[in-house]
């Protein structure tokens, strides 16, 4: 994230050509102990050679992170705007954060949703549930309709597992359907009950 962020503030990529000669040129890192909810970590914070780039996500003498990115990551995963997320996290939490910053954080983490959503699954799950939620959300100016489809999983060991979330214009039969065909292509052979909640 602070990489994103320097970035951002330089205005090209680690190791890019554009940054030659550019007046303000990266400068090494710094290291920093940051506490957050997952205990104490090392992180190397970039620097540039002006002392101008002021990190956002974790500031200078921050100490503990406040999971920004992981609630960037959980509103976006709700089907919010990059927009509504910048406008949430200026209300919320006081932080000036960009759409850009926004964009970049969520496009880095689209190669592990992809491969958590293509997955293989176990071959039986005694109870499945399968839910649709129905929302509105605005594309171009306008309101349309969406429904957010999740399948919550019960394993042989009698643990919950998400399978998987889907999304489509509105709750059908026919996408439940497909549904179950992914589920299948991903392994699955087997479902004692099925219920939709």
């Amino acid at each position: 994230m602070p990489e994103t962020e320097m970035d951002v503030h330089s205005g090209y990529e680690k190791n890019s050509v554009i940054g030659n000669n550019s007046g303000n040129s990266r400068n090494g890192y710094g290291k920093k102990t940051i506490t957050s909810d997952y205990g104490e970590c090392e992180i190397s914070v970039p620097r540039d050679r002006n002392g101008e780039f002021e990190p956002k996500i974790i500031e200078k003498r921050q100490t503990r992170t406040n999971e920004i990115e992981q609630k960037i990551m959980q509103m976006y995963a709700k089907g919010m705007s990059q927009r509504d997320i910048e406008d949430t996290l200026r209300e919320i939490y006081g932080s000036e954060i960009s759409q850009g910053l926004i964009s970049r954080i969520t496009d880095k983490i689209l190669p592990e949703v992809n491969e958590w959503q293509n997955r293989p699954l176990e071959k039986i799950y005694p109870v499945v549930f399968f839910d649709g939620i129905v929302f509105n959300s605005r594309k171009d100016n306008k309101i349309i309709t969406k429904c957010v489809y999740s399948v919550l999983g019960i394993n042989m060991e009698g643990q919950k597992e998400i399978l998987g979330t889907w999304l489509s214009e509105n709750e059908s039969a026919s996408f439940y359907a497909s549904i179950c065909s992914d589920l299948k292509n991903r392994g699955v052979t087997d479902i004692f009950i099925a219920s939709t909640q």
